[in-house]
């Protein structure tokens, strides 16, 4: 257990391990709030306050600089707020009882004691490195350092490169590759990219990836690395001059562990509502620390740089004396994939499901803005709500454009608490360029509504077959010519417009309905129910079956023999 949050005297002395997002944030906020309070920062690595969200993009060379990855420099740092900052200097051993910590130059090996009255930890993640026979000649990507190796291995001119690891980090470090002309081929353990998607959203991702020549090898792992090759479990041989591994980050807990202090259920620094350790003169924040789930409201490791930043504004107002307040994270986060761009909030379907929550799914296809004005796109998005109080449980978002307005609508909704039906009556910028008079926010909530009020019954993609195997009539309510160019097996076309003539024969069955997005199998589902046939919506319409089905097949390929 985290220590009980309480009173402390007033420090003369704040000592932080780690001089990145948690770490700075709370140097430079508690230097707002004390003028007097001397703060000292140890960082390992040869830089502080830099942008390590950018690292992948300094590779690609689209950052071209590497002093523009820096912040603040240790001198513009005590220029402006007087701290100490100290690089190459890494925290060796913690001394609780004496309130010590030895540091040793990186550079040089000298040792110094430097004593506090409050210690705040914030060594954030190392990348994980599995034991596999030759990795270690994989490159990582957490550090300026890690970067600028990284920067070098390209300028040597390699043609093929293998990411390891197909999630957000390893999606940027492949599109930045292959735009520099490495052929470029990822592979990812699970059946799909990116596994915080669910499938049918994560295809989407994964054929862009495909249109830009990055090859993919899901469902598939690393047997060995050797010095141009890696080889797959399964035999075969991919060419790999430049390896990079992006397969996850553990939190950094050596000192904490070393120093006695309790870890929490995932293996992170178990820490109180102020970010409190179990000695309550000691902090932990960023991503060594566990945190608050919203959705689950259990103890989480969630590894963003605004959760880390968050952290260290609070632990600098208690460690003040201010008021603070601890707030649940929803792991909000956004990445860019060539030309698309994707978006998740809360949780995914696969995880509401398997903790046994009662979830409903719904998704929808807009335009980011008016279909009228030009350079209109569609955006895919999934919603996740309880269907018991529509409180809404995560968010996924897939598309060209408009994509981080609506997750950060979401997101908002999620922390102010407004249910799914509730974004219905969000009031959203609206002009032709940036949106419609309904916006797509609006359109899930319209959704959401619909559903929890009894007036559309939905069924998923997985579910469809089950009701055709029941004696389901499918009927396809789009145009003969949209049916022509791609439709569901077995479904009859009923356009929409004509779908009063048929009612008669129609009278008898039970009926489910689909169009291309979802939006006239919601009018035609409502006429039919007014008319006293059972008849339900296929949620998403063609677009969410199509993909779906799509991502079934990638997930299980043709096996391929061995090189």
């Amino acid at each position: 257990m985290a220590a009980e949050p309480g009173p402390l005297a007033a420090p003369n002395r704040v000592v932080i391990v780690g001089g990145v997002a948690g770490g700075m944030s709370t140097a430079t906020r508690l230097r707002r709030l004390d003028a007097g309070v001397a703060i000292t920062v140890l960082e390992r690595s040869g830089h502080v306050s830099f942008a390590n969200c950018g690292l992948p993009y300094f590779v690609g060379g689209l950052i071209e600089e590497e002093e523009d990855l820096t912040l603040q420099t240790p001198d513009q740092l005590f220029d402006r707020f007087r701290l100490d900052v100290r690089v190459d200097t890494e925290v060796v051993r913690i001394d609780r009882a004496a309130r010590l910590v030895t540091t040793r130059s990186t550079r040089t090996g000298a040792e110094t004691l430097v004593d506090y009255d409050r210690l705040v930890l914030s060594m954030g993640a190392a990348p994980v490195r599995p034991p596999i026979p030759g990795y270690d000649r994989v490159r990582t990507l957490r550090t300026v350092e890690d970067a600028a190796r990284l920067a070098a291995d390209v300028g040597g001119a390699p043609s093929t490169a293998v990411v390891i690891g197909a999630g957000f980090i390893g999606l940027e470090m492949a599109e930045n590759l292959a735009g520099l002309g490495l052929d470029v081929t990822i592979v990812e353990a699970s059946p799909q990219v990116l596994p915080p998607l669910d499938p049918e959203l994560a295809v989407l991702v994964a054929d862009e990836l495909l249109a830009h020549g990055v090859r993919l090898e899901v469902g598939a792992t690393v047997a060995s690395v050797d010095d141009r090759t890696v080889t797959l479990a399964d035999g075969r041989v991919l060419p790999a001059e430049l390896v990079v591994g992006a397969i996850g980050v553990r939190p950094d807990v050596h000192l904490a562990t070393e120093a006695g202090l309790a870890l929490g259920p995932n293996g992170g620094i178990a820490v109180n509502e102020v970010n409190q350790t179990t000695d309550p003169a000691v902090y932990a924040v960023g991503d060594a620390a566990e945190k608050a789930d919203a959705i689950s409201h259990a103890s989480s490791l969630i590894a963003l740089a605004n959760v880390a930043n968050r952290h260290g504004r609070r632990v600098a107002d208690h460690i003040a004396g201010h008021p603070s307040h601890a707030v649940a994270s929803l792991g909000t986060a956004i990445v860019k994939v060539f030309d698309l761009v994707v978006a998740t909030v809360g949780w995914n379907e696969r995880r509401l499901t398997t903790s046994g929550r009662r979830v409903q799914a719904i998704h929808s296809h807009p335009f980011d803005h008016a279909s009228y004005y030009p350079g209109a796109t569609r955006m895919s998005a999934k919603l996740l709500f309880d269907l018991d109080d529509g409180t809404i449980l995560g968010a996924q978002i897939v598309g060209a454009n408009g994509v981080d307005k609506r997750i950060d609508v979401i997101a908002t909704a999620m922390a102010g608490g407004i249910t799914a039906d509730g974004l219905a009556d969000l009031e959203l910028a609206y002009a032709p360029p940036f949106s419609s008079a309904k916006d797509p926010v609006n359109l899930l909530g319209y959704m959401a509504e619909n559903i929890r009020g009894g007036s559309c019954v939905v069924v998923d993609a997985a579910g469809l077959d089950r009701l055709t195997d029941d004696g389901w009539l499918l009927i396809d309510v789009r145009s003969a010519a949209e049916h022509a160019a791609g439709a569901i097996p077995g479904s009859v076309n009923l356009p929409l417009d004509v779908l009063r003539n048929h009612i008669g024969s129609l009278a008898a069955g039970r009926v489910v309905v689909y169009c291309e997005v979802g939006q006239r199998g919601h009018t035609a589902t409502a006429l039919l129910r007014e008319l006293g046939i059972e008849a339900r919506n296929l949620d998403g319409g063609y677009r969410t079956w199509w993909a779906a089905t799509r991502a079934r097949e990638l997930a299980d390929p043709v096996p391929m023999p061995a090189s």
